[in-house]
Formats: structure tokens, sequence, C-alpha cells
């Protein structure tokens, strides 16, 4: 199993709108960035990441599923574009701010701190597990 983070501000899609579309999921689509689709391309089904809430928040908030593959992405008729498709798991207990992550000298290295804004990032299993014990959760 890999592990991700996936960014979305929460006026665009939100946790709870995540959470909302239940085992079933949703496209996370709309990624126009080279890297960020690679790193889709990348992803199994059963792989987690992190739900991040960017903007205002800027703070990890739930733990995702990636539950489809990539495939095409249905916003656009550009082949170019792929999207996984991915489910809610849970809340996390304590959300884990982007400060608390740039305050932790394990995850400075950590390509949230380091590219912030691209929108769908690897997460190594480090870091996952220390950012589950920041949050309350079990890795």
């Amino acid at each position: 199993m890999r592990y991700w983070l996936f960014k979305s501000e929460p006026s665009t899609w939100s946790w709870d709108q995540q959470v909302a579309k239940g085992d079933t999921g949703e496209e996370w689509d709309g990624v126009r960035n080279y890297q960020a689709r690679n790193f889709m391309r990348e992803m199994s089904i059963g792989d987690r990441g992190f739900f991040y809430h960017s903007q205002k928040e800027k703070a990890v908030v739930g733990v995702v599923e990636v539950c489809a593959e990539a495939h095409p992405d249905s916003t656009t008729d550009d082949d170019r574009w792929d999207c996984v498709d991915i489910r809610a798991v849970h809340p996390v207990q304590t959300p884990v701010t982007l400060d608390d992550i740039k305050a932790h000298p394990d995850l400075s290295e950590m390509v949230l701190v380091k590219n912030s804004r691209l929108s769908v990032q690897p997460v190594t299993e480090t870091e996952w597990a220390l950012i589950c014990t920041l949050a309350g959760i079990s890795p």
C-alpha cells in the first residue's frame, strides 16, 4: 500500500461532500498538473490518502481510500488528463494543520512542506504514521 495526500478547497469540494458520496466515492477530477496526474497513475485500489482542506483551514481533516484506479477524467475531452476515484474512510480526531506539519522536524521533507501547491502528492510511510499520531487515529 502507498500513501497520498489529496488537497481540496472546501468551497469547491469539502470533506463533508466526500463523506456524503459513501462507499461509491467520487472522481478526483479537474487536476491539470502533469506531476499530480502522474501520481494518480501510480495509485492502486486500497491505497490510503489524507484529505486536506486548503485555503483558510490548511489541515488534514480525513482519511480516504482509492476505490478506482486511474481512468480518463470525465470533466474533459482531453485524453491527457486522468483521475482516480476516492472514498472517505474516516475523519481525523484532531485536524493536523500545515503549521503543525511545518513545526515537526520529522516532517520537514514532506512534499506538502516543499511544494504546497501540488494538489495530489505522495506521503511516505513514516510521514503517514506520524500525521496519524498527530491526528489521533491509528495508522
